[in-house]
């Protein structure tokens, strides 16, 4: 009898989200013998503190966590919103941008009452995505870990309120470049029309390459 197959190659992704490790399984396009595993899947408990000034050092802050408990290579997702009018704001506070246990709604409305009767050319943002990959165990890194950063951005403005049931966070209120002012959000895209110009899809684009380099990859 034939023996057992090579055993699955395992990545972590660091998030209790299964929303999030489905959209980023979708966009980074993993071989079928790569799984993908969430901190729950491992019994991991405990968060990092997040005390980063920027989406890439708190990207590595949880990424330096989870790699480190699991021993496993580890993803991690950074991200959020960057508007001009609020001098890049709220930036790393995007998930708590009306308070630390904010719904998605409260932090939509808190920024439309923030920008209210200010002209679409007043309202430009961008959505902004770190992906930080750890590599444990690694001899040649400075307290054994290898951590690469991936950046993926896209812009757009504010609207005026919220359309469209699609997405999560403060897709209902961001209008892409290319849309005129008034024109969809990415809360009225397609999940497809959404990971052709998303900031997140166009990170993992740049990470894909790297996960290939480490044998992560298809």
């Amino acid at each position: 009898m034939p023996g057992p197959g090579p055993a699955p190659r395992r990545l972590l992704v660091a998030t209790r989200s299964r929303h999030k490790l489905r959209e980023l399984g979708e966009l980074l396009d993993l071989p079928p013998d790569v799984e993908l595993l969430s901190p729950d899947d491992l019994g991991i408990e405990g968060e990092p503190e997040e005390t980063g000034e920027t989406f890439e050092t708190n990207a590595r802050i949880k990424a330096r966590y989870y790699a480190l408990r699991s021993g496993l290579p580890t993803l991690a997702d950074d991200s959020g919103l960057e508007v001009e009018a609020l001098d890049g704001g709220p930036g790393v506070r995007t998930r708590r941008f009306a308070g630390e246990d904010a719904t998605d709604e409260q932090n939509n409305e808190k920024l439309l009452r923030e920008l209210r009767g200010l002209p679409p050319d007043r309202r430009g943002c961008r959505y902004v995505c770190a992906l930080a990959l750890a590599l444990p165990a690694n001899r040649e890194a400075r307290g054994g870990l290898r951590i690469d950063v991936r950046r993926g951005t896209c812009r757009g403005r504010v609207a005026d309120g919220p359309r469209g049931a699609g997405g999560f966070g403060y897709d209902p209120i961001f209008e892409p470049v290319g849309e005129a002012p008034g024109g969809r959000t990415l809360g009225q895209l397609s999940a497809a029309e959404k990971h052709a110009i998303s900031h997140r899809s166009r990170a993992a684009a740049r990470m894909r390459p790297l996960l290939r380099e480490v044998g992560l990859g298809g």
